[in-house]
């Protein structure tokens, strides 16, 4: 099997029934590498691994649609953008279908996204062993985070590629909004809809 893929998507989508975590109240995590705090790729890659331990080799993937969503603004690439700073917010929500249904995992607690990134596939970890030694399975493991999906993004409304121009931005804009529009019996919400999308894919 291929390495999972992990979509990412801005900003952070919390979880509403989740509370949040007051900015004085989190503290610096322990996750290392090599003895050093933890980067944006390692953490990522820790993500992966908890993912990809999840399905039984050679069987098909249990967890899919994979979405991590952060305060890192994306590129056109679709990728995080890591050159403009640290975020405020570190919160990290990472969004998976499980056999199909799905869930979401959240964490603010640390100072960092790495951490919370890391965190979130340490708590990956925990679970699987409820697994492993035969006290639930993921799913029954996994009960208490199921989720609404991923937020969409604006080239998944618009139905174009993520680099996509501003010209093919605007002619997926209007194509969809001809009957989209509540004079052609759409309505109002699918229009502000397909304006927050072009919007969006117009800011890179």
């Amino acid at each position: 099997m291929n390495e999972p893929q992990i979509e990412f998507a801005y900003p952070v989508d919390w979880p509403s029934a989740r509370p949040r975590t007051r900015a004085w109240d989190r503290k610096e995590a322990l996750f290392r590498s090599g003895g050093k705090r933890l980067l944006w790729d390692d953490a990522l890659g820790r993500l992966r691994e908890q993912v990809t331990l999840v399905t039984p080799t050679g069987s098909d993937w249990r967890m899919r649609e994979l979405t991590l969503s952060t305060n890192f603004e994306l590129r056109v690439d679709g990728r995080p953008r890591r050159d403009r700073g640290v975020p405020a917010d570190p919160a990290v929500a990472f969004f998976f279908e499980l056999d199909g249904r799905p869930h979401v995992l959240a964490c603010d607690k640390w100072a960092s996204v790495p951490d919370n990134i890391a965190a979130i596939a340490a708590h990956i970890e925990a679970l699987r062993g409820q697994e492993r030694w035969g006290v639930a399975d993921l799913r029954q493991a996994f009960a208490g985070h199921v989720a609404l999906p991923a937020p969409e993004q604006w080239w998944q409304v618009l139905g174009v590629r993520q680099q996509a121009t501003e010209a093919e931005i605007d002619a997926a804009w209007r194509e969809k909004m001809r009957s989209a529009h509540p004079d052609q019996g759409g309505s109002e919400e699918q229009a502000k809809r397909l304006n927050w999308a072009r919007a969006e894919g117009k800011k890179r």
